[in-house]
């Protein structure tokens, strides 16, 4: 009987593997394939990342240094607005190498972890849970007090559980061409419907292009993509795609089962990100919850609430200016652009007092 068997070991289930072994815990950790495998997000990240990754990680993954964004109403010959800092604002990684990181840091705090671990059941009973896999030798089933969510957008445990879907989903897409570019700044083009497009320098790792749009859309995410790296005018490889949840659902916990990361939606509305969220909700997880008294799940879903409901209603504001009228953007980008005080990953920080002094100053 194990305190929790986690399914999936990227960035959040790996961070709540590790804390909740480091409690003490028996976990047992899931890995429907291989670990980092096949990537399916960007490798655009706050240099807060750090605080979550193990010792050493840095000085291995790190392929860039960020220093702003330059944003685009239209495609790359169009005028852009950038918004910057002196200081270095963000970090481009390895983004499968992240993954394997965190989840040798949790192999090492003694989670039993098992990769081609494919979870196709997961049953509540009254004092524990059975989940089962099917695995290399074969159908596993194995018995916990609970279970955590951690399998990304189209999680199984989520609906294994009954829980609710996210509010939306969108399509996101990202490839990578072979151009040597260290460049300061990330490009951000409000062209794709209800989302924008992107491309990231990665010094003599290449650089990123992506783009993210609902499904369903006409011309297809993957359509826009081709588009707009022809604008480029660059050949790309290693295609991912991936579904990106937007908007937590009222609950993301059951009687004996919890979600954390996109699993749970946990992610930023204005770009997608979830990296940082879901691993900050997989502390406040290993914290909260108690695999013995089921009471505890609540105290989980007030945490995580408490610490990042209020960044992620400010987000799904920032999100909406994605859809203004292209003069009012024009008109916008250019009033706040320049240096900004802004940390990416929090949108309440727009309205630090770092912040206002340098929208004051006219910097």
């Amino acid at each position: 009987m194990y305190d929790f068997v986690v399914v999936g070991a990227g960035p959040a289930g790996s961070r709540f593997s590790r804390r909740a072994a480091e409690r003490g815990y028996d976990v047992l950790t899931a890995e429907r394939g291989e670990v980092g495998k096949p990537l399916a997000c960007s490798g655009h990240v706050s240099t807060d990342i750090w605080e979550f990754a193990p010792e050493g990680a840095r000085e291995d993954l790190l392929q860039n240094e960020v220093y702003g964004a330059r944003f685009h109403v239209g495609g790359p010959g169009s005028d852009d607005y950038p918004f910057y800092k002196r200081e270095v604002v963000s970090n481009v990684i390895d983004r499968v190498g992240l993954d394997r990181r965190l989840a040798e840091a949790a192999r090492e705090a003694g989670a039993d972890l098992r990769e081609n671990h494919s979870v196709s059941a997961v049953e509540e009973k009254r004092d524990h849970v059975e989940v089962t896999a099917n695995a290399p030798d074969g159908t596993e089933t194995f018995e916990a007090r609970m279970v955590a969510g951690c399998d990304g957008p189209v999680s199984r445990v989520r609906s294994e559980l009954g829980l609710p879907d996210p509010g939306e989903k969108l399509q996101g897409v990202l490839a990578f061409s072979e151009e040597d570019d260290p460049g300061d700044y990330v490009d951000v083009h409000l062209t794709a419907p209800r989302f924008f497009a992107w491309r990231i320098p990665r010094g003599d790792s290449g650089v990123e292009y992506g783009l993210a749009a609902p499904p369903g859309s006409d011309p297809s995410a993957k359509e826009l993509f081709s588009e707009f790296t022809a604008e480029y005018d660059v050949e790309t490889s290693h295609f991912c795609a991936g579904m990106i949840p937007v908007g937590p659902a009222e609950s993301v916990t059951s009687r004996r089962g919890f979600l954390v990361g996109d699993a749970a939606a946990q992610t930023k509305p204005f770009t997608g990100g979830g990296i940082l969220y879901g691993m900050t909700a997989a502390d406040h997880a290993a914290r909260e919850i108690d695999p013995e008294r089921p009471g505890t799940l609540q105290d989980y879903e007030e945490a995580w609430r408490e610490d990042l409901s209020t960044e992620i209603r400010l987000g799904h504001w920032i999100r909406k200016a994605y859809s203004l009228p292209e003069g009012v953007q024009k008109v916008g980008l250019s009033a706040f652009s320049g240096e900004i005080g802004v940390h990416m990953d929090k949108p309440t920080s727009f309205f630090s007092k770092e912040h206002l002094k340098k929208l004051l100053s006219g910097s």
